[in-house]
């Protein structure tokens, strides 16, 4: 029986980048960094979280056409975290609203185009 998501795959431009604005501008934890057979495995995931994300790095110039995830992340305090993203710098692409079903979400992106959809579940 299946119990539950590993790991999920992010795809980036640059590694070190990617590492440095999960981990210091989102507050994400560094879970894994090993570089064997020439092939780097680097993962982050929210502190405490379940299933971790795989930062993938292409090596075409131009990986715009494949970029992109369909992630959504839960959050206690949306309006909380989109303040502070906002003052790092992230792009958050509209204040929170509420949706038909109740939760509070917007999108945000990283900075290689990603989207993430931030949701703050109804009480």
């Amino acid at each position: 029986m299946i119990t539950h998501v590993h790991s999920a795959t992010i795809n980036v431009r640059d590694l070190d980048e990617a590492l440095s604005f999960y981990v210091d501008v989102l507050g994400w934890e560094k879970r894994q960094d090993s570089n064997e057979a020439g092939m780097r495995w680097l993962t982050v995931a929210p502190p405490g979280a379940q299933t971790a994300f795989a930062l993938s790095q292409s090596d075409t110039p131009n990986v715009s056409f494949t970029m992109g995830c369909g992630i959504s992340l839960i959050t206690d305090d949306i309006d909380g975290d989109c303040a502070a993203f906002q003052e790092k710098g992230v792009q958050v692409k509209a204040a929170p609203e509420t949706m038909p079903w109740g939760d509070r979400a917007t999108w945000f992106s990283d900075p290689f185009g990603n989207e993430f959809f931030l949701v703050q579940l109804a009480s």
